[in-house]
C-alpha cells in the first residue's frame, strides 16, 4: 500500500491544496495504519475488510490514544480508501461506513483585556528583538491570524496604507484582513530599523526574520511567545492559538457581527466561527450572576 500512499500522498498536496501539517497528520496516521496491516500479512488495499479496521482502531482505543486522534484517523483512513476507490484500485470500501467517535468540545482559552495588554505589553521595543517580536505579537492580536498564516506574510503583503494584511490561510486561500493603528504603528517601526539589521540578504521578502536574517519559523515563534508568557506570569498556556481565540471573542463582546468575524478569521464554515457566541454568552451569564441582585 506504500505505493498507493504516495500517490494519496501527491493528490491531497497538488489537487487539494492541503497545508503541510495537515497532511503531515493524515499521512502519518495512514503510516500508522498500513504498518499495522503489513504485520497482519495484508499489503494489498483490495484485501483490507471492515474488521481489519476496526481492529486496528481497536488497539489505538487499548493504547489510550486520545479520542481526538482515533476520530482524525478515521477521516485519514476514510479519506484514503475513498480516494482508492474513485482511482480503481479497490472495487469495495471497507472505511464506507466507519463511525467517529464523539468528541466533547471544549471551550477554547481565552484571555482577558487585561490579560492581553499585559502580554502585549512584556517586549522592549528598544532592543531589535523585542521590537520584532513586539511588532508580531500586536499583528497577531490585530488581525487574528494563524501563526502559520504570520511567519509566512511577506514583505508584499502588509499595506500600511489601506491598513490592510494579505494572508494565505489554508489551502493557501488568500484573505485580505483589516488591522489597527497601533500594530500598523509597530509593524512600521520594525520594517524601518530592526528588520533592516536583523536582515543580511537583500534579497529576502518574508516580513519577519530570526537572528540569522532568514523567514521566522513556527518553532522560533513559540519560544518568543512562551518567554514572554512565562515574563507576564499568565496562569495557563497561552499559545498563538489563544491570541486568536481571544481576537474574534473580544471582537463579539464588542459588537462585531458573526459574519464579519468569520471572515476575518477565513473559517470556511460558519459553525466554525459559533464556538466564540458560546464563550461570549457564558461570560454574560458569569456577569449577571455577579451583579444581579436576584440572580
Amino acid at each position: 500500500m506504500q505505493k498507493q500512499l504516495k500517490e494519496y500522498t501527491n493528490y491531497l498536496s497538488v489537487e487539494k491544496g492541503l497545508s503541510k501539517n495537515t497532511l503531515e497528520s493524515y499521512c502519518r496516521d495512514l503510516k500508522k495504519f498500513i504498518g499495522f496491516m503489513n504485520e497482519l500479512g495484508i499489503n494489498n488495499p483490495e484485501m483490507v475488510k471492515r474488521e481489519d479496521i476496526n481492529y486496528f482502531l481497536g488497539e489505538l482505543k487499548k493504547n489510550n490514544s486520545a479520542t481526538a486522534t482515533i476520530s482524525r484517523t478515521i477521516a485519514s483512513i476514510r479519506s484514503f480508501f475513498n480516494f482508492l476507490m474513485t482511482e480503481g484500485f479497490i472495487e469495495n470500501n471497507p472505511a464506507l461506513e466507519l463511525a467517529s467517535p464523539k468528541i466533547e468540545k471544549k471551550l477554547p482559552r481565552v484571555l482577558t483585556m487585561a490579560e492581553i495588554e499585559c502580554l502585549l505589553g512584556q517586549p522592549k521595543p528598544v532592543e531589535l528583538k523585542g521590537l520584532r517580536d513586539k511588532a508580531m505579537l500586536e499583528l497577531l492580536y490585530a488581525s487574528g491570524i494563524r501563526v502559520s498564516e504570520l511567519i509566512g506574510l511577506n514583505l508584499s503583503d502588509f499595506d500600511p496604507q489601506v491598513g490592510y494584511l494579505r494572508c494565505r490561510g489554508k489551502g493557501q486561500k488568500e484573505r485580505i484582513v483589516p488591522i489597527g493603528s497601533m500594530a500598523i504603528n509597530y509593524v512600521n517601526q520594525y520594517m524601518n530599523t530592526a528588520r533592516t539589521k536583523l536582515c543580511k540578504n537583500n534579497g529576502e521578502v518574508a516580513l519577519f526574520v530570526n537572528q540569522h536574517g532568514n523567514r521566522m519559523t513556527r518553532q522560533g515563534f513559540w519560544k518568543i511567545l512562551k518567554k514572554y508568557a512565562l515574563k507576564s506570569k499568565i496562569n495557563g498556556d497561552i499559545t498563538p492559538h489563544t491570541i486568536r481565540h481571544s481576537f474574534a471573542t473580544h471582537l463579539l463582546e464588542n459588537g462585531a457581527d458573526l459574519r464579519s468575524v468569520q471572515e476575518m478569521l477565513g473559517h470556511s464554515d460558519i459553525a466554525t466561527t459559533q464556538i466564540y457566541t458560546q464563550i461570549t454568552r457564558k461570560k454574560i451569564r458569569e456577569v449577571y450572576d455577579k451583579a444581579h441582585p436576584r440572580a
